[in-house]
């Protein structure tokens, strides 16, 4: 029982290190994460796109 006190211990005095991001920039990261992805998705559907034409005009 002493080591689980100790670890949740550790964790509380480590959480209490950490640097949490202000509302303005979680916002911007939020923003850029969603950009990202719109971009790999636009991206890896004309990649699809590309090889299914490709794949038509071959068979």
């Amino acid at each position: 029982m002493g080591k689980i006190k100790n670890f949740f211990g550790d964790v509380r005095r480590e959480m209490k290190q950490v640097t949490w991001p202000t509302s303005k920039e979680l916002k911007k990261n939020t923003l850029i994460v969603f950009g990202v992805c719109l971009l790999f998705a636009v991206f890896f559907m004309v990649v699809d796109f590309g090889i299914v034409s490709i794949l038509d005009f071959i068979l």
